[in-house]
């Protein structure tokens, strides 16, 4: 989800960009595959979504590092925003959510994105910058992960080069509004939330190399989303799961 990932590292030991978002599509076509596929209370179901849980976090880590190297941040915010109109209806398709009720992540992304932008903003008073990423949360709401990737986002970008500070970060976030709320309704179900932890061995590969420089794998991923929900929804309407 990155605009631009410079090369930083030549070591063959680490993991560059391009290889983190093969990774992340193939974890979210399966996450959301079985979402539908296999009962949401059941043992294996839940654990079919342990993959799963690495997604969110990467994606967000990406764009706050995208927000670092982009060269136009308002052409990366619209087209997060474009996407997310492409990927609305072919998601509350896919997961029988009401049209004006739920919607992608990829408006919880672009939020995010102008929340860090925001924050990183020389022009702003601290109040106002609070203030945007409050806004920005109470917009999110509707979109997956919600205000969740919103405050990623902006702590991945505040505390860019200091690694350990991101994920420790991501993990209190992570588990403060989403895992341990579940656990005290008693939803054990949703065990597998915290599995977002999965994302930092991953995420510690990374060292800033891109890979190839590559259009189709530059903009993979955008047209990925809408369009494997699609393919997911036909597989859905096919064999009536």
């Amino acid at each position: 989800m990155d605009d631009q990932i410079t090369i930083n590292s030549k070591n063959t030991h680490d993991i560059s960009a391009n290889a983190l978002k093969i990774i992340t599509m193939i974890a979210m076509f399966a996450d959301h595959f079985f979402v539908v596929a296999l009962p949401h209370d059941s043992v294996i179901g839940a654990i079919s979504r342990i993959t799963g849980r690495i997604v969110a976090p990467t994606l967000c880590f990406f764009i706050a590092e995208g927000y670092h190297y982009t060269s136009n941040v308002k052409k990366y915010i619209f087209r997060l925003l474009l996407f997310a109109v492409i990927s609305h209806f072919p998601y509350v398709m896919y997961f029988q959510h009401s049209w004006w009720k739920a919607t992608s992540v990829f408006w919880g992304l672009a939020l995010g994105l102008i929340a860090l932008t925001a924050v990183k903003s020389d022009k702003l008073d601290t109040w106002k910058k609070i203030l945007a990423v409050g806004v920005c949360c109470l917009l999110a709401y509707p979109a997956d992960w919600n205000y969740i990737v919103v405050l990623w986002i902006v702590c991945f970008g505040v505390f860019r080069g200091q690694f350990k500070a991101q994920m420790t970060a991501m993990l209190v976030i992570g588990y403060f509004f989403v895992a341990i709320p579940f656990l005290l309704d008693w939803d054990w179900a949703h065990f597998y939330q915290f599995a977002i932890v999965l994302a930092i061995p991953l995420l510690a590969l990374y060292k800033g190399r891109r890979g190839k420089k590559s259009k189709t794998l530059k903009w993979g991923f955008y047209i990925f989303y809408p369009a494997h929900l699609i393919l997911l929804l036909l597989l859905r309407i096919f064999f009536k799961m």
